[in-house]
């Protein structure tokens, strides 16, 4: 009888939390787009790059500044392994729908996640998902493009749970910046670095709810980015106090020399890999009974931690042999 997979036997929760890669890069500026798809292209580390609508746009030239966008995706092969997505503008800014009707139509295959930035409540995301759903049925898409909310504002953090709840939502990300600038003057502009963004009453409370909302629903909570770009270990150190501190699982980088520093923070140590190939295995080959292993007592619920562990190894471009991914079902 063959072994089962982890898959097969490992059941999770009703919203089982997705594994993604670690690090979302954005970029605004079309040479800078143009860079980091390269950058992703030719790398041995998985990450997401984010297209900005809001941000990148000129004021006044938005619809041009999309078009662009857009010819860009085309330059992209619709099987292409990596991911991108587009960071839009908030559902009152007048281009929103003209964007979306824009960039999906032409190259929606191309996009894999929506960002909506702004969302004040579940009735902002409910509005974007309508939009979504009906370019998704005008282009005989199976499914809507999934959102990842970020959560920029005390209204946004008021609703967390109820924003993290809707099915659509697949990470909710932390807008440090914006948030900061909602409080009127009460945060101090300190609160944007480190150590104070992981020290302050208000932040603390902030990153706390947004993870565990995200956590409880299924959805990966992303860190906000690091502003010091002249220091690339800088977004590391964040990266590892977020995981370590809060339970973040992605983090944004805003600069290509981040990427690297935030994927190692977030990548599992080779030593729980280790560990957790070692669990598994012994695990599939008693079939899935509780077993002693190392004086320590594992079931099904350990079994399902390591296997996440190594889901996220893979998914973060830790070197695995080909006999491990084979046996746990992880493919190429």
């Amino acid at each position: 009888m063959p072994r089962l997979l982890p898959s097969q036997v490992l059941r999770d929760a009703d919203r089982p939390v997705r594994v993604l890669p670690v690090c979302e890069h954005i970029a605004g500026r079309e040479r800078f787009m143009v860079k980091a798809l390269a950058l992703q292209e030719a790398s041995s580390v998985p990450f997401d790059v984010t297209l900005d609508l809001e941000d990148g746009a000129p004021a006044g030239k938005e619809s041009e500044h999309a078009t662009m966008v857009v010819d860009l995706l085309r330059t992209l092969h619709p099987s292409r392994p990596h991911r991108v997505g587009v960071r839009v503008h908030d559902i009152r800014h007048p281009s929103l729908r003209e964007d979306l009707d824009l960039i999906l139509h032409a190259a929606g295959d191309r996009v894999q996640y929506i960002v909506q930035p702004k969302a004040k409540n579940r009735g902002d995301v409910e509005y974007l998902s309508s939009i979504l759903q009906d370019i998704a049925n005008d282009t005989s898409r199976h499914a809507a493009w999934p959102i990842h909310i970020l959560i920029e504002t005390q209204r946004a953090l008021h609703d967390v749970y109820s924003l993290a709840a809707h099915p659509d939502v697949e990470t909710l990300d932390f807008g440090s910046m914006d948030f900061v600038s909602d409080h009127a003057g009460a945060l101090a502009m300190d609160c944007l670095h480190s150590p104070l963004q992981f020290e302050h009453a208000l932040l603390r409370n902030a990153k706390t709810r947004l993870v565990a909302a995200a956590l409880l629903n299924g959805v990966i909570p992303s860190h906000n980015v690091t502003v010091e770009v002249s220091d690339p270990e800088q977004a590391g150190r964040d990266a590892a106090r977020a995981r370590r501190e809060f339970g973040f699982l992605r983090m944004w980088s805003i600069h290509p020399d981040q990427i690297q520093p935030i994927v190692s923070a977030l990548s599992p140590p080779v030593e729980e890999v280790d560990q957790a190939i070692e669990i598994l295995g012994a695990a599939q080959d008693h079939d899935w009974a509780p077993l002693e292993i190392g004086g320590r007592l594992h079931d099904r619920a350990s079994y399902r931690y390591f296997w996440t562990i190594l889901r996220r190894a893979a998914m973060s471009g830790v070197a695995l042999e080909s006999s491990v991914r084979q046996r746990f079902g992880l493919g190429d």
